[in-house]
């Protein structure tokens, strides 16, 4: 296997992940002092201070996986338990790592029961999905990948709104039940590798049979698709959004949505590039399905974190868009639309949340004409709407140019179909910005609401360094994951023409 050893001889990545855990068991000793919000931010600010290394020690010119840390578990399986970051995970881990503390701070005051157990799921929630986004070894990516549904699934069902058991539910059982046939697909290319393994860097370069690569895809599709969510599989999402505390929604739209786009990646298309080759037409089906889809229904909406959440929809179908055409443009646009994504939306709930906390609702109706009260907080608003929409300037308009780019090369007329998704978006987030910002009557009640206090500034605008940073000087960002998205579509091109079936020769022909 193709590593670079650990940072310094330190294991940084298993720091990193398993952190957050030791934080959790100390938690109820901080809660003496009243203090587990604050050694909640404690924790995941030593995480993300501790993850800048990676980025700083990452070396973009190679294909290789970096910081690497492989140690025997399950020998006679062929289990270990093995960590590794390449260009494309770099950018994910990073983006865990950063917007956790955001989810404590934005926690602050609206959570007032049941405190320490929420700050455990926080916690346990980031251990969870930054192994999601490190393992090497399938089974122990699968561990990650299952852990992470029960903190989740409290986080609704305890302390999100009035129909929180019933969102709750809905999401356990669809990730659940997506996830099923994941283990089924691991065991199939255990069973068909030389020599067998569960190493996710070996299971890549092997040469599987056409129809088992088409029936593996469908497992993983299953499971990834439903985590994105691709329609029409995405039922599941907007509940879960509306019912979920802040800090929920920020988990959701920013880090769990990832994790069905990195799937895709680190599993469909290296693994299966026959599956792909195959299925590729149905997915940029539905990705453009759930653009258009997505932007006709967040129009509809009147609630704001519902309209927030079905955005997630079109613009998670911007990425599969353009993981799915399968050029370098589209893949590196869907990475970059990915980090955009956990930005913007998260940005745009916690907007949300804040006016939530001030006004008791969410309602566009209730909340016409705020934005005379609390400038800073629309302000805030204003420039993650214009981000959510791609307007040129901000993060979201460099990813959505490269998948339209991408598109437009693999095939113009797919492409030209995304562009009503592209007004639609517009649309229904000018529309938001001008009932709160400007619309109607101000709002009668909105005398005496307060504006942004210093805990929220400083979390909407670590936020908007990132939407203008990317947005004027994305360089940085495509650079370090350009050689692993090469390296990936190589290994895409490289397995479809090495067992694709291959025409007889020319005298077997003839002898026919």
């Amino acid at each position: 296997m193709d590593f670079l050893l650990p940072y310094n001889g330190w294991p940084l990545l298993s720091t990193l992940i398993f952190l957050p855990l030791v934080g959790t068991l100390l938690l109820p000793l901080a809660a003496r002092w009243n203090g587990a919000r604050i050694w909640a931010l404690a924790v995941t600010l030593a995480d993300a201070v501790l993850s800048l290394p990676l980025w700083f020690g990452f070396d973009p010119g190679t294909a290789r996986y970096q910081f690497a840390e492989h140690l025997p578990w399950i020998p006679s399986f062929n289990i270990h338990y093995t960590l590794g970051i390449d260009g494309i995970s770099l950018l994910l881990v990073l983006m865990t790592t950063l917007i956790m503390p955001l989810c404590v701070l934005c926690s602050w005051r609206s959570v007032s029961e049941r405190v320490i157990e929420f700050f455990a799921c926080i916690l346990l929630m980031e251990t969870a999905m930054l192994g999601v986004f490190m393992a090497l070894d399938f089974v122990l990516f699968y561990i990650f990948w299952e852990a992470m549904l029960i903190p989740m699934f409290l986080l609704i069902g305890v302390w999100g709104g009035p129909r929180r058991v019933y969102a709750s539910v809905k999401f356990f059982l669809y990730t659940l039940a997506g996830s099923v046939l994941l283990p089924v697909a691991a065991i199939v290319l255990y069973l068909h590798a030389e020599p067998r393994t569960f190493s996710i860097p070996v299971l890549m370069g092997q040469p599987y049979p056409p129809s088992v690569q088409e029936w593996v895809f469908l497992a993983f599709f299953a499971a990834f698709a439903v985590k994105v969510p691709m329609f029409p599989l995405h039922t599941w999402l907007p509940a879960a959004h509306v019912e979920a505390p802040t800090a929920g929604s920020v988990i959701l739209a920013s880090v769990l949505l990832k994790m069905g786009g990195y799937g895709f990646l680190r599993f469909s298309l290296p693994m299966t590039p026959l599956g792909v080759e195959a299925f590729a037409p149905w997915v940029l089906a539905l990705s453009v399905a759930a653009i258009i889809y997505g932007g006709f229904t967040a129009l509809a909406q009147s609630d704001m974190k519902r309209l927030v959440a079905y955005s997630s929809v079109a613009h998670m179908g911007f990425v599969t868009l353009g993981i799915f055409i399968l050029n370098t443009s589209g893949v590196e646009g869907a990475v970059l639309q990915m980090i955009n994504h956990a930005i913007t939306t998260g940005a745009l709930f916690l907007c949300v949340g804040i006016i939530y906390e001030r006004t008791h609702t969410r309602e566009l109706a209730a909340a016409t004409g705020i934005g005379r009260a609390m400038p800073a907080c629309v302000t805030g608003l204003a420039l993650f709407g214009l981000s959510s929409l791609a307007f040129p300037g901000t993060n979201s308009f460099v990813g959505e140019f490269m998948v339209l780019a991408g598109g437009f090369a693999y095939s113009p007329s797919l492409a030209a179909l995304t562009i009503p998704g592209v007004v639609l978006g517009a649309a229904y987030m000018l529309r938001m910005l001008q009932r709160v910002i400007w619309g109607g009557t101000a709002n009668p009640d909105s005398s005496h609401l307060t504006d942004l206090n210093a805990r929220e500034a400083v979390t909407l605008a670590f936020l908007a360094l990132f939407v203008l940073w990317i947005g004027f000087s994305p360089g940085p960002f495509t650079g370090v994951m350009h050689t692993s998205v090469a390296h990936l579509l190589e290994q895409v091109r490289a397995g479809s023409i090495a067992t694709s079936p291959q025409p007889p020769p020319d005298s077997e022909r003839g002898a026919r």
